[in-house]
């Protein structure tokens, strides 16, 4: 069979990005060190993408790679969103300035967009456009089926993270949207399965997202060894932290969760804390008030919030008033 392309698919499949052979292979080390989320893959990735920047300031690709790392960080909680989210953007932006028809830059562009200014609008706006630009590029549609999970259009996201599985299949990242996707879908014993195909990729954060499915589904001793291994693989971050802390108020081991909110204070004290890594804690203690106060301070740094309406952790909070509040102000439909 022939395959038949259209003009521009051709112009992208042969077109060079840079003409330098050393910043290409910056990028590509940028990008392999991206793929693995990790704080301290991230630095290296952002250095990878800067040195690639300095040999070839005309890079678009670099700028787009140094964008998405940026909005990973923040995404974390690794960096403030307030110091990384702008960081992505002016990157992005000048991806764009280099090469308007850049997908990967409105994929950066469109998730900084929704992470961080809340503008619903202009993110559909950029991911439609990347995606009709490169339909093929994986993370667009990874990216984009957060965006509208975020909505509430869960039908629609799990269709956008088939493609990108579909597209990238031994990829860990889409093979984890799949599972976290299926997880905000409340279809729990999918996810599981998926999560469990994920971790045979040797990806860490599907520790996590095995735990949450089993929280979520009331399976709390379940959970505990896969926060417990994630957080001995993440070595301590506040998500971790906050996720195993979460998982022993849920068991009523107090002490032990309150002792995970001490850990949050101290380290708070030596680095970037977001304050959306406190309330889970106090939601599995079972002190909505608390959990509010700190949502509100989440709210106030622009930390991850977006996740709020489908996350079910949060389910019990679904019909306080002041929860219906905290997503109109996000721009969320309740």
């Amino acid at each position: 069979m022939r395959l038949r392309l259209t003009g521009e698919e051709k112009q992208r499949l042969t077109k060079r990005y840079t003409e330098n052979a050393e910043a290409y292979q910056l990028y590509l080390k940028g990008r392999y060190f991206w793929n693995k989320w990790t704080p301290e893959e991230s630095n290296k990735a952002i250095e990878y993408f800067q040195q690639a920047i300095d040999k070839d300031p005309g890079y678009a690709l670099a700028y787009a790679g140094l964008a998405d790392t940026y909005i990973s960080q923040a995404w974390f909680g690794e960096l403030p969103p307030r110091g990384a989210v702008p960081k992505a953007k002016a990157a992005a932006l000048k991806a764009l300035e280099i090469d308007d028809r850049l997908a990967e830059a409105h994929v950066s562009l469109a998730f900084a967009d929704f992470l961080y200014d809340w503008d619903w609008l202009a993110a559909g706006q950029h991911f439609e456009r990347a995606l009709a630009l490169n339909p093929s590029y994986p993370n667009a549609h990874n990216w984009y089926a957060l965006y509208l999970a975020a909505l509430g259009r869960s039908d629609e996201a799990l269709a956008e993270a088939k493609r990108a599985l579909g597209l990238d299949p031994a990829s860990p990242g889409a093979n984890q949207g799949m599972a976290l996707h299926l997880y905000y879908a409340r279809r729990f014993d999918e996810a599981i399965e998926q999560f469990r195909k994920t971790l045979e990729m040797d990806y860490r954060d599907a520790h996590a997202g095995l735990g949450f499915a089993y929280a979520a589904k009331g399976m709390y001793r379940e959970a505990l060894p896969e926060f417990e291994k994630y957080s001995e693989l993440d070595r301590g971050t506040p998500r971790s932290i906050a996720y195993l802390g979460y998982v022993r108020a849920r068991l009523n081991e107090r002490s032990q969760a309150l002792r995970a909110l001490d850990e949050l204070r101290a380290l708070s004290k030596q680095r970037y804390v977001s304050s959306a890594a406190f309330a889970p804690i106090y939601m599995g203690l079972g002190d909505k008030d608390q959990a509010f106060t700190w949502l509100e301070k989440a709210y106030e740094e622009r930390a991850r919030l977006p996740m709020l309406r489908i996350e079910p952790i949060w389910d019990p909070l679904r019909t306080d008033p002041r929860f219906q509040a905290l997503l109109r102000r996000i721009g969320l439909p309740p």
